[in-house]
């Protein structure tokens, strides 16, 4: 075992917590400390649920940058944002609240609401979203939707949805986690350095704490984004440790039953799989 290189190892383990699953699971870990980088189906097309909100975000800090939108913007919530919406708690709320873009912004991140999601989509053009994402390179990454409905079979084609890969979510956490020190990663984005400091404050403002959250210490910052579809769960983040950042992990999987053999809902194994995938990455990196 000695002779065995630390990325092997942590590929090996990695690896085999996928293959104990009858479903598929693509991910990508980089390790920030040494640039190492595992992963397994890293460049193929996967559902990207609410992980793309990230893009969504990033999108419209941009506009934001280029004056065509203001975070200090009211916003009135009407009851037609509540159609078709599956996630958050502002289809619970009574219509006439009024908060600001910015707060939409946090709601779409941190509770992925998506009430809020539509709030902030509203003020960009889909194909914009899309070109800002091929701009950065996430060539893997195809924005179709402002909403996906909610009336979608577990074994919908990928073109029914938003679809991403695991490296487009990497390239993009890695390009935001640079922009806070380094103005050529800030323009790549089309903003500021102060814009990019609150995307990465956003994301760390995750209060859901399954998927990557789950078997790391409590007390652990991550900046991330989840998401759940009829097809999988996934989960794309970046891990700290004593204040630094330790590494990226994006990771999705796919065509995950309803119910696996015991009964347990297939959702629940799927998160798990995440959280053990960010456990392995944790403790290898480390060694």
């Amino acid at each position: 075992m000695d002779n065995v290189t630390a990325p092997s190892r942590a590929a090996e383990r990695l690896n085999a917590i996928c293959d104990a699953q009858p479903f598929i699971t693509r991910y990508m870990v980089r390790n920030l400390l040494t640039g190492e980088t595992v992963e397994r189906g890293a460049g193929e097309e996967t559902p990207s649920a609410s992980t793309r909100k990230t893009s969504i975000m990033m999108a419209a800090l941009k506009a934001v940058e280029e004056g065509r939108l203001d975070l200090d913007e009211r916003i009135v919530y009407e009851q037609r944002l509540a159609e078709e919406v599956a996630s958050g708690i502002f289809r619970y709320l009574t219509p006439g609240l009024v908060i600001s873009l910015r707060d939409a912004i946090t709601g779409m991140m941190v509770l992925s609401d998506n009430v809020c999601t539509k709030m902030v989509f509203e003020r960009l053009e889909l194909e914009e979203v899309d070109r800002y994402c091929k701009a950065l390179g996430m060539s893997g990454t195809h924005h179709r939707f402002l909403i996906p409905p909610l009336a979608l079979s577990p074994d919908h084609a990928l073109g029914a949805v938003t679809t991403t890969t695991a490296a487009d979510q990497v390239l993009l956490l890695q390009t935001i986690l640079d922009a806070q020190t380094s103005p050529e990663a800030a323009a790549r984005l089309g903003c500021s350095q102060d814009l990019c400091a609150y995307a990465l404050k956003t994301l760390k403002s995750q209060v859901l704490r399954y998927g990557i959250h789950s078997r790391l210490p409590f007390e652990t910052v991550i900046a991330s984004k989840g998401g759940r579809g009829k097809r999988g769960r996934m989960d794309a983040g970046i891990v700290f440790r004593d204040g630094a950042p330790f590494f990226i992990i994006a990771a999705y999987t796919d065509q995950v039953p309803q119910a696996m053999p015991d009964g347990t809902p297939g959702y629940t194994i799927a998160l798990e799989t995440i959280g053990r995938l960010a456990r392995a990455a944790w403790d290898e990196f480390q060694q």
